[in-house]
């Protein structure tokens, strides 16, 4: 049996996934989490072979959590099951440590065919999303401004444009006030920006999220 952990901080979607994944006859829910936090204390008391999480949630979340449980459990199965679709971020949360990656509008089956394919050992990523990886990651000749950031920076750049102040960020991301000065700094050199309205400005034309 496949014991999962689902992490949303939507009751409903959680429920919808838990009904969904009931129908495998080979998996079990056997916890829930509503915030990264929890994700963390969970792993901690351990008996999960599968992590099915979303991208956005409180507390670290998206390329953050990715990371966080692999440097804690390396060989954890990571399912990141999200409503955003963009290359840019599946990209990046393949990079941090993710073996599979869906959108919340697929199909029930989709769903346990990925839970149990990435539970044992495989990988697994949407057509659509790897056909969006091949054209606009790898095969772009012109990089955008914000893929040339770092993890880090990128994280910095979202929680800023979420109207986070420096020190809830640096909070956040266990670092001091000076790190997170010293990202925004950089971030905004490498997308020539030069205040917060234009940083602002800059995500929501790129539509970026973690």
């Amino acid at each position: 049996m496949i014991r999962i952990l689902i992490a949303d901080d939507h009751a409903i979607v959680r429920q919808g996934v838990r009904q969904v994944l009931a129908l495998a006859g080979d998996m079990e829910v056997v916890a829930e989490a509503r915030d990264g936090w929890e994700v963390v204390e969970s792993l901690r008391r351990g008996g999960i072979d599968l992590l099915i999480t979303d991208m956005s949630m409180p507390g670290p979340h998206g390329v953050d959590l990715v990371k966080r449980v692999k440097d804690e459990h390396p060989r954890l199965p990571v399912l990141v099951l999200s409503m955003h679709g963009e290359a840019q971020i599946t990209a990046r949360v393949l990079k941090a440590g993710a073996t599979g990656y869906l959108t919340k509008d697929s199909e029930p089956e989709v769903l346990i065919a990925a839970a149990r394919k990435v539970a044992t050992g495989g990988r697994h990523i949407d057509l659509a999303l790897a056909e969006k990886l091949v054209f606009e990651t790898s095969l772009a000749g012109d990089r955008l401004p914000h893929e040339l950031l770092s993890n880090r920076e990128y994280e910095v750049l979202v929680r800023i444009a979420r109207g986070e102040s420096l020190n809830d960020i640096a909070e956040v991301l266990h670092v001091s006030a000076k790190t997170i000065s010293t990202h925004k700094a950089r971030l905004m050199q490498k997308l020539n920006v030069h205040s917060n309205a234009e940083l602002v400005r800059y995500a929501l034309q790129h539509g970026l999220e973690v």
